[in-house]
């Protein structure tokens, strides 16, 4: 009567070693959050809130947030990295890497809000076609670039200050490019207002610069400033290359992504630990700073 207790009890053993096995196996992250400065939220698709630190794993399908003033540094598997800067909300759709199955490579993210700094890794530089950000003004192709995107939302007020920002960037460009066609012609006294006009995009109704002469805020959509490779923005509007040393403005999803000549504003300033690259040195330590953040779920 006995050896079939036994048995069940052997049994159940079993099977809960195997569930462990894979739950170990599932929650293997794609990617580990390597430098913090502040909050960041990591939410699953069946709703459950992590409190992310230095250390903490990250796994596809999480939409990862950056609170308050925070940024973030999330290297993945490939090596790549991504930067999140503050107010800043990001999907981890996909990401597929295998060393061995270059034929497996899909990464996929989404930027709902804010903005990201994206390094190249080497699945992006094996599978130049693989590696996908979308964004609600338009879908961009990553390459091997070394990008900033930013993405703001609009408001209601602001909806005209855009639609003027892109007529200005989309007339700047086209003088630009007849200009450079024509090497005996002067430049036209209306360029010049018209290659501040993205640094001096007019102000929504309504809003006014945090303080004097700080820079006023950017009228709503997609923005994009390729640090060096290439990259492709697309929309309903049309398709455009952005390369090394180029900005771009994208500022509904039915309006072309146009070239402007130049910075129209966008900023991206990481703490200074940011910068520091990680060390190649063999034996070195690439430990991330000690951080007093921790992992947990927020019930």
């Amino acid at each position: 009567m006995k050896q079939p207790q036994k048995c069940t009890v052997i049994k159940s053993a079993l099977l809960l070693a195997v569930l462990c096995t894979a739950t170990v196996v599932q929650a293997a992250g794609v990617g580990t959050v390597t430098l913090l400065s502040g909050p960041l939220l990591a939410k699953k698709a069946n709703g459950t809130m992590r409190v992310l630190g230095a250390k903490s794993t990250v796994e596809a399908g999480d939409t990862l947030s950056t609170q308050g003033k925070a940024y973030a540094q999330v290297r993945f598997s490939d090596g790549s990295t991504l930067i999140l800067q503050p107010d800043t909300t990001l999907t981890i759709d996909k990401f597929s890497y295998d060393a061995a199955k270059p034929a497996a490579d899909n990464v996929a993210f989404t930027l709902v809000q804010g903005g990201v700094r994206s390094n190249a890794g080497s699945l992006g530089k094996r599978s130049k076609d693989s590696v996908q950000m979308v964004t609600p003004s338009a879908s961009i192709s990553m390459q091997a670039a070394n990008v900033v995107v930013q993405y703001i939302k609009p408001t209601a007020e602001a909806v005209a200050a855009a639609r003027h920002a892109y007529l200005l960037a989309s007339t700047a460009a086209l003088d630009l490019s007849m200009h450079a066609t024509r090497s005996d012609m002067p430049a036209p006294a209306a360029i010049q207002p018209l290659l501040l006009a993205q640094v001096n995009i007019p102000l929504p109704t309504g809003l006014k610069p945090n303080a004097v002469g700080s820079t006023p805020p950017l009228p709503p959509g997609l923005y994009v400033q390729v640090i060096d490779g290439l990259i492709n923005v697309t929309n309903k509007g049309g398709t455009q290359n952005f390369s090394a040393g180029q900005f771009g403005f994208t500022p509904t999803p039915i309006q072309a992504p146009v070239v402007v000549p130049r910075n129209p504003g966008l900023q991206f300033t990481p703490p200074p630990a940011f910068s520091v690259p990680m060390s190649n040195t063999p034996g070195a330590s690439s430990a991330p700073p000690k951080s007093n953040a921790v992992d947990c779920v927020v019930r």
